[in-house]
């Protein structure tokens, strides 16, 4: 019998595959064992005991405050296997918990613990630090602890009855500003010319790429903004703290004395300032919150419940009339998009779902978005112009940014409610075009060929622009922001030329916008919510639905075993599947705007109108 080494290979590789294939599918159905087992416990185990009096709210809040959470279930268990997941809170589950513990008899204080708080921006934090006000207000002790409190944080906790800072820790409060990266000299050397066509004299998103420094309109522009919205920071922090007004500004001119009378210790600073009511370890504010409140054997501290298990003894009625709810949250795109980005066509289909939607009488849009592509920003207009047609009324609540595209998606409601914090405005458009004819010189790349039309290969990026492509993309510009600007102007019920006067891709705070007659009303989420409800003459108690993107199968399943989303990712928590993040630092800022600026490059048009305000948060 003869030997033949391929068919013994081929024989051997296939038992390999074969073994490897059933491991897989035996790790993962193990697992999935794993989590129907947790689900049906939770489910069929009686429900969770009834809590006790004296119970404290611990609120140990982890990762980025944001308006969804930025992955579906598979997506979060992918990237928790490969230590890449970022944890996300979403504010819609921290304004429910923190009102329902304002109602609950059994809560009888809330503990904030802020260490792990990565972010947010200020619309939602004045969000969150009204509802923890609302808890104080019906008479429960609100107490906040961190290690150290950047500037965000500390906004949450100058809500607090009392704050206190461990003895190494500091209340870091900085002002608001940025130094963004200009690459105008980078790219000459590299031999890459950005040609920008745009309209707004205030349009500064692409300055980087085309200049070393700010021009003067960008710095007249961000100091009214950024004036603006430190002036509502430090009143804010101020009026929580009972401190004298202008305090915040003379405690940073004055640190370096102030600490040296500390003797370096910046807590003991922040307890000089009144900015903490003590300093203390965090077993030492256990300790004190045992001696306050009931003492739990079974845990060998205070009576408490955490955010998760408190979130999950509030859910929320499925059934009857309510208010839709979209969130449109990130940056704008033409096609489909997911918690994150906004797609124009998926969100656009969410929004003709909430309209046929017989249960759905209002919508609310929850927009937190700089912009992007004007063309799916358009295709969410239209959605929206078209539920109002079709009768339903039509609530837009900005959220941190509501800019640019973000701004656009805004124009066919009803009522326009921002925070005083949000950033908006930002009305212009651009387009950015970079070619590498110099870089191919250098290397000595050449390029030739024949096209039956000029338009052929007008954007070559090899090759210099076409002046006539330039005047192309111009008039293409120019009719993009005719269109911005004649749509708001009908949304505002006012003249194109009044909104050119407010536009010129200025970005402006939310009560600068209602000054100027871009928004209706300065308001929260919940107004949003109120408001619409009124339209539709649901009363007091109506219910909310967010009209979100289809789930996966295994996200469907969930729902049908009477379990969300939240439920799911609370596993992962308690199965201990989601690590830390790293901070991200200069280099990747650096690495984020050259990608951004790849990415119109690489686009599937010949160019792309862009409404972005490329505005960072505070």
């Amino acid at each position: 019998m003869s030997f033949k080494p391929l068919s013994s290979l081929r024989r051997g590789i296939g038992v390999l595959w074969r073994g490897l294939d059933a491991t897989r599918r035996f790790v993962l159905n193990l697992f999935f064992l794993l989590i129907v087992i947790l689900l049906l416990v939770a489910i069929f185990s009686g429900g969770a005991k009834p809590l006790a009096a004296k119970t404290s709210l611990v609120l140990e809040l982890r990762g980025d405050l944001a308006e969804q959470n930025t992955g579906s279930f598979s997506d979060t268990l992918v990237g928790s296997i490969g230590g890449e997941t970022r944890r996300t809170i979403q504010l819609r589950d921290l304004l429910t918990v923190l009102n329902a513990a304002a109602k609950d008899d059994n809560i009888s204080s809330v503990v904030l613990l802020l260490d792990e708080m990565d972010g947010g921006g200020l619309a939602q934090l004045r969000e969150v630090g009204a509802a923890i006000d609302r808890v104080k207000a019906a008479g429960k002790r609100v107490v906040a602890w961190g290690g150290s409190y950047d500037q965000k944080r500390y906004l949450l906790a100058s809500h607090a009855n009392e704050v206190y800072v461990h003895p190494m820790g500091m209340v870091m409060i900085e002002g608001f500003g940025r130094h963004r990266n200009y690459y105008r000299d980078a790219l000459d050397k590299l031999g890459v010319t950005v040609n920008l066509i745009k309209v707004g004299t205030y349009k500064s998103a692409a300055e980087p790429y085309i200049s070393n420094a700010p021009s003067q309109a960008a710095l007249e522009a961000d100091t009214y903004l950024y004036g603006d919205l430190w002036n509502n920071y430090t009143a804010q922090v101020e009026k929580n703290r009972k401190l004298a007004a202008g305090s915040i500004a003379r405690g940073i001119d004055q640190l370096p004395q102030l600490m040296e009378a500390a003797g370096g210790s910046a807590a003991q600073v922040a307890l000089n300032q009144k900015l903490v009511d003590g300093i203390k370890t965090k077993d030492e504010v256990r300790a004190m919150m045992i001696k306050r409140g009931a003492f739990d054997e079974s845990i060998d501290s205070f009576r408490q419940v955490s955010f998760n298990d408190y979130l999950g003894r509030n859910p929320q009625p499925v059934l009857g009339d309510a208010v839709g709810v979209i969130v449109a949250e990130g940056e704008i795109t033409d096609g489909q998009g997911g918690p994150g980005v906004i797609g124009g066509v998926s969100t656009a289909n969410q929004i003709r779902r909430a309209r046929e939607d017989d249960q759905i009488k209002a919508l609310v849009l929850r927009v937190d978005s700089p912009g992007g592509s004007a063309y799916g920003s358009e295709l969410i207009r239209r959605e929206l112009e078209l539920t109002r047609a079709a009768g339903k009324p039509v609530v837009v609540s900005m959220g941190n940014v509501a800019a640019s595209g973000g701004y656009w998606i805004s124009m066919a409601a009803d009522e326009v409610i921002a925070d005083p914090a949000t950033i908006t405005g930002s009305i212009g458009v651009f387009a950015i075009l970079p070619t590498a004819d110099k870089v191919a010189d250098k290397l000595g790349v050449r390029t030739g060929g024949y096209t039956t039309t000029w338009l052929a290969d007008a954007y070559n990026p090899l090759r210099p622009m076409d002046p006539r492509f330039t005047q192309l993309i111009q008039s293409s510009i120019n009719n993009v922001y005719k269109e911005f600007t004649t749509k708001a102007a009908v949304a505002r019920k006012t003249s194109a030329a009044k909104i050119d006067e407010v536009g010129q891709g200025r970005v402006w705070t939310g009560a600068q916008a209602k000054e100027r007659g871009l928004v209706d009303t300065l308001g929260s989420y919940g107004d949003a919510l109120r408001s619409a409800a009124k339209r539709a003459k649901l009363g007091d108690d109506f219910r909310i639905s967010y009209v979100e993107r289809p789930g996966s199968k295994f996200e469907r399943f969930l729902e049908m075993m009477g379990a969300s989303t939240q439920t799911a990712v609370n596993i992962q928590v308690k199965l201990g599947m989601l690590p830390d993040a790293l901070p991200a630092g200069a280099v990747a800022g650096v690495a984020k705007d050259l990608g951004w600026l790849n990415e119109l490059a690489d686009g599937k048009k010949p160019f792309a109108a862009v409404t972005h305000c490329l505005c960072e948060l505070p």
